[in-house]
């Protein structure tokens, strides 16, 4: 069992198209299955992982850095499973 904890990593969009709306409902999907709170960061501007609205509102691009963030139970696995997206380039597993 995982004990409350922040974690934080920076990921890179490397997807042709941006973070378009196929990837989004991904990533939401993903950020949905955990309990703990995902925040995804683009400058100064913050959303809330687990809303397809906030994450379409980044309007990520390929090149993009992001900043993915997570706070309480699970932020860790969290982190790493929206991480492993990322790596990926949102290859269905």
């Amino acid at each position: 069992m995982s004990t409350p904890s922040a974690c934080t990593r920076e990921v890179t969009v490397n997807l042709e198209n941006g973070l378009h709306m196929s990837p989004s409902a991904q990533l939401v999907q993903t950020a949905q299955a955990f309990g703990c709170d995902i925040t995804i960061r683009k400058g100064d501007r913050t959303v809330d992982s687990k809303s397809m609205l906030d994450v379409l509102t980044l309007a990520a691009e390929k090149g993009t850095t992001l900043v993915l963030e997570a706070n309480g139970d699970g932020a860790q696995e969290a982190i790493d499973a929206l991480d492993q997206l990322f790596r990926t380039n949102f290859a269905a597993s």
